[in-house]
């Protein structure tokens, strides 16, 4: 059934936009959620938190003559509740269903395709480099970015092609010039907004190394190699080589104060290097992705800090609310960086997650082997990325 398909509700139910219940469940209210997907939806992706109560009960539970007394019973009468579901049609039924029933109930507006349209900056301010460093941050699937800027001019890495009108307004509005726009490697989780980007105007900037994995418009953009620089301003992006989660995987030293390591490294976990060779291939991919960890990351100073392309439930932010760490700090909290290379492969190896929804599309639009409108490219990479080693945090350990 379609959304458009749902009868209106009988009694009168208000909304919540997603920014207002991210809002909330940030100041640490307590948030009951009524998830009205199918299970198998619910349990791939799901609004979480430390202070969220989810339950899923789907929709069609509530399209009977007779509802099933146990549904209710499994919904909390003591309390608000916000039903969602994908859309936001299925929700408001629901929600109106329950409110005939003398709940005390709204629904998320847009569902959780709304939910994926949050996308929220933050400013890094323990980077010491010139000019000033913002994170963006998507909660719904955990993607990162990083915009810096300084004197007039500015610089986006691994910038997401749903947000491209966001980046120009932000460009506009901070009063600098989008020079360049950076990719770390070909994402396997999103469609990157480089060539969007480009086609702007801006400078487009992809990993020379990635390119023989098929990409077909490299002739259009500049190909990045080992220890190239760019300019912002009088901030320096330096181009450091960190095979391992791909074979094209590259980092982006900026104003050597934070390394924004695409998926080779995250604050919580290393990255999983199943995605370009699949598993037969892994083991090899594991051992390069712990040379580039030995040699090219982990010999920079103690200091610089570590800003990955995605975070997890599982990653605890810093104090200034940014996923970013200091190499240091990393270094003590994750056992698998100080291992010997056949223990780190086995440990890399043991635990990962499923792969990314429809990642193998994904991975061919970011090639520039399949073409997909913006509404197509924006429900491919609905759901969690799953790029990290481990579905559990591997700091700490």
């Amino acid at each position: 059934m379609n959304a458009d398909d749902f009868p209106t509700p009988d009694a009168e139910v208000e909304s919540v936009t997603p920014e207002t219940l991210k809002g909330r469940i940030d100041d640490g209210e307590s948030v009951t959620i009524l998830d009205a997907r199918m299970s198998s939806d619910y349990e791939e992706w799901r609004i979480d938190g430390e202070n969220v109560e989810s339950i899923n009960v789907p929709y069609f539970q509530f399209l009977e003559d007779d509802i099933d007394d146990e549904v209710f019973e499994s919904i909390p009468d003591d309390r608000e509740v916000t039903v969602l579901c994908a859309k936001g049609g299925a929700s408001e039924y629901v929600a109106g269903t329950l409110a005939d029933e003398g709940y005390d109930v709204h629904h998320l507006e847009d569902g959780m395709n709304g939910w994926a349209r949050i996308y929220e900056t933050v400013e890094v301010t323990d980077y010491d480099g010139a000019g000033t460093l913002l994170q963006y941050q998507r909660p719904s699937s955990g993607c990162l970015g990083y915009l810096v800027y300084d004197d007039g001019e500015a610089a986006i890495i691994d910038p997401l092609r749903a947000f491209t009108e966001r980046y120009l307004d932000d460009a506009e509005e901070l009063g600098v010039d989008l020079q360049y726009a950076l990719d770390t490697h070909i994402h396997a989780d999103h469609i990157s907004g480089v060539r969007d980007l480009a086609a702007e105007g801006v400078e487009g900037v992809i990993p020379a190394a990635a390119v023989d994995r098929g990409v077909t418009y490299a002739d259009e953009l500049t190909t990045a190699d080992d220890g190239d620089e760019f300019q912002v301003g009088d901030a320096t992006i330096e181009t450091v080589a960190t095979p391992g989660h791909t074979t094209g995987m590259t980092s982006y030293l900026v104003d050597d104060s934070l390394l924004a390591t695409g998926d080779g490294l995250f604050i919580e976990s290393v990255a999983r290097p199943d995605l370009e060779e699949g598993d037969e291939g892994a083991p090899d991919a594991a051992r390069m992705l712990y040379d580039s960890l030995q040699e090219r990351v982990l010999t920079l100073p103690d200091d610089t800090l570590v800003g990955g392309a995605h975070f997890s439930d599982s990653a605890v932010p810093a104090d200034d609310g940014t996923y970013t760490a200091p190499i240091g700090q990393l270094v003590e909290e994750m056992d698998a960086l100080t291992m010997e290379k056949d223990d780190f492969v086995e440990t890399v190896l043991a635990d990962m997650p499923p792969r990314p929804a429809n990642y193998e599309e994904i991975i061919a639009t970011n090639l520039g082997q399949n073409t997909v409108d913006d509404e197509a490219a924006f429900t491919l990479e609905l759901g969690p990325n799953n790029c990290a080693a481990s579905q559990e945090s591997l700091a700490g350990d």
